[in-house]
């Protein structure tokens, strides 16, 4: 299956990338999964603010402001039923109570950091609303007035005097009640943001703060009969309705509460007061509309147990709603709770995860850079340096370069022990073969020292039989025993070279270099094919000469062999500013690019193969430069041949021409034949 070019471009390429991105994955995710929990502890916190703003700049100053109404309400009735100076002074400093919490409701809207909007779509409206109710404030309270006004006239009846009363204390009632209710719904809209577990649920304080205004409605109502000293119908019934209210709201909503909220209503529900305010409601209840509902003795104790009661719902109202929650501690328990704990232990699983990530990538990093460097150690210097010395003949000790590990640790340990082995493996196998070159080497020298001494006797002899006066013919055949002869003794002289050993001939001293070409081309099988153009006057040192005329010679011998007989091989030397270059040109048919470079590649090597059977002279070539500091490079020919080049740096000429004293004049010897025999080296003893 093909791999997406985009895929490969985002795969991690080294190892260390690849072990980082392998131990960053977890991470990133545990750290996604910490930083969901740390936000939403963030908006708990913001909750809890925000919940505390808007209890301290609303809720708190609407509730105060339904307290006084509550309070207001109740002297307003009972003035408008029974006019008098004590009553007035009540209500008036009611009204102020009540001026100072609506002032306070105002300034809290105007100062609050929170949109109302964001908490309620409705809740602006319903601020408003409010707002025109306590303007509107100043309009109930004159119409309450005028009730004290109404006393005092003469000219009205009793009974309508009474109706009069009773229709203001009605209205008033109603008119505070409704404001009243106009401030729950401001509350409704406020509580339902507070949603914090630092109060009891929103909506079941604010069931409680009905129920206490219910009471407050059963106060109003039997104030206002009690003034005017009968309980209308209308007002019955709103009675009977307020208790029934009280009732159904109070029990319930307590039971609700969270256990430390409900002591302070269990407390107001078991006092003897709640007990008077159940007793007076029953009997007002049981008279039934009329002058005995109100009677001095259905209402004993009613006013003290009836604000003994509303104090004791205020207060606790205040300490499971609004005084808890801005008591609130954002960063407490009971706000972050199970969130903050995730957040804590997020954050110390996240720090614990990149700690054991770092070491662990880290040690694993190490271990595989050090693997690495080790491979590369012995792959790029370790190994191929035995090869070099086993490759000279020198001894290799396996146990030192390559100690043997043993087979324990992890699989990167086992990774190292078998690259040892295979290193061990390399280096054994490598020195079986330099010790198989070495015997195939040391036979190689025993032959040819053996072949040579052979071919030294047998053209000595050659040479004896040459100087006897012969018939030209049987000198020919000499002269071509003397041919085979000759390249015999070179050919094992190719062996002791190719063995690493110094071929027997040697000079002393200088030897012009139309001697040595002349020698080389006699060492061939067909001297006549090759054609010499004019030599430069310069000489080889004595100790290159035998080199330079086998090396010669291998090149020539080629040239012969990959070309027509009918060919001739061309011979020329040339004198440079830094050396000498002679050139042999074949007129062959050439070789491809492909095999021209993997001749010149054998001929320019550093290593020999010994067991590669071909082109042998190559290797011979290859060793005799090496050996002199001579470059050799084959070329294609202009004609469509090869070139074999040869370059002999200055360090081995020498520009004067010393006589010597073995040259045949004239290049030719009797009989025609080249002369093979004009240079005799000095045998090695």
């Amino acid at each position: 299956m093909r791999v997406p070019r985009t895929t490969k471009r985002l795969r991690p390429r080294s190892v260390r990338a690849r072990i980082v991105t392998l131990l960053m994955m977890p991470i990133v995710s545990l750290m996604a999964l910490w930083g969901f929990a740390a936000v939403t502890t963030a908006v708990s916190i913001g909750d809890t603010e925000r919940v505390k703003d808007v209890n301290a700049e609303l809720l708190t100053p609407v509730g105060e402001l339904v307290t006084a109404l509550q309070t207001e309400r109740t002297a307003a009735t009972r003035y408008a039923a029974a006019p008098g100076a004590q009553h007035l002074a009540t209500l008036t400093a009611a009204g102020t109570a009540s001026d100072r919490a609506v002032t306070a409701v105002r300034d809290g809207a105007n100062a609050s950091s929170t949109d109302a909007g964001l908490l309620d779509a409705g809740l602006p409206a319903r601020i408003d609303r409010l707002e025109a109710d306590a303007r509107a404030l100043a309009a109930l309270r004159v119409d309450i007035d005028k009730t004290g006004a109404d006393k005092a006239d003469t000219g009205k009846t009793d009974t309508d005097k009474t109706d009069g009363k009773t229709g203001a204390a009605q209205k008033a009632f109603t008119g505070y009640s409704t404001v009243i209710e106009h401030a729950f719904a401001v509350v409704g809209g406020l509580t339902g943001e507070n949603d914090t577990d630092a109060a009891s649920e929103a909506r079941v304080v604010l069931e409680l703060s009905r129920a206490r205004e219910a009471v407050a409605q059963e106060q109003a109502l039997l104030a206002a009969g009690s003034g005017a000293g009968t309980l209308t119908e209308e007002q019955y019934a709103l009675f009977v309705g307020a208790v029934a209210t009280q009732r159904e709201l109070l029990g319930p909503a307590v039971a609700d509460l969270k256990p430390v909220h409900r002591t302070a209503y269990d407390a107001v529900l078991d006092s003897g007061s709640y007990d008077t305010l159940a007793a007076v409601e029953n009997r007002v209840r049981s008279a039934g509309p009329g002058t005995s509902a109100v009677s001095a003795g259905f209402l004993t104790d009613w006013d003290g147990s009836t604000g003994a009661v509303l104090k004791g719902l205020a207060e606790a109202e205040s300490g499971a709603g609004t005084d808890a929650t801005a008591q609130a501690d954002p960063f407490g328990w009971d706000t972050l709770g199970d969130s903050g704990t995730a957040v804590v232990l997020g954050l110390v699983g996240v720090l614990l995860s990149l700690l054991v990530s770092v070491l662990v990538g880290r040690g694993l990093i190490v271990e595989l850079l050090d693997l690495r460097n080790d491979a590369l150690e012995v792959a790029g210097r370790r190994l191929p340096r035995a090869m070099r010395r086993l490759h000279a003949g020198q001894g290799v000790d396996i146990d030192a370069e390559a100690p043997m590990r043993r087979l324990v640790g992890d699989e990167l340990a086992q990774v190292g022990t078998a690259l040892t082995a295979v290193q061990r493996a390399a280096l054994k196998a490598a020195s079986e073969r330099a010790e198989l070159l070495s015997g195939i080497s040391g036979v190689y020298v025993s032959i040819a020292r053996r072949s040579q001494v052979l071919l030294h006797r047998q053209l000595d002899l050659l040479h004896q039989l040459e100087q006897r006066p012969r018939e030209q013919a049987e000198i020919q055949e000499l002269y071509r025993v003397d041919y085979l002869a000759t390249r015999m003794r070179r050919h094992s002289e190719s062996l002791l070279i190719l063995s690493g050993i110094a071929p027997g001939r040697t000079w002393r001293d200088p030897i012009p270099l139309s001697d040595v070409l002349r020698a080389a081309v006699a060492e061939i099988e067909q001297p006549g094919r090759v054609q010499a153009s004019a030599v430069p006057r310069v000489s080889l040192n004595g100790g290159s000469v035998a080199d330079v005329i086998h090396l010669l010679a291998e090149l020539v011998e080629n040239a012969a062999s990959f070309s027509p007989p009918s060919t001739k091989v061309h011979l020329r030397a040339a004198r440079l500013r830094d050396g000498l270059l002679i050139e042999i040109e074949d007129g062959g048919f050439g070789m491809n690019e492909e095999t021209m470079a993997e001749a010149n590649r054998k001929i320019q090597s550093e290593r020999v193969d010994l067991l590669d059977a071909r082109q042998i002279g190559l290797f011979v070539v290859n060793r005799l430069a090496d050996r002199q500091g001579l470059r050799v490079e084959l070329r294609p020919s202009p004609s469509g041949g090869v070139t074999a080049a040869v370059f002999i740096s200055e360090n081995h000429l020498r520009d004067d021409m010393p006589v010597h004293d073995a040259a045949v004049p004239g290049g030719q010897s009797q009989g025609g034949r080249p002369p093979a025999q004009a240079l005799i080296p000095q045998r090695q003893q």
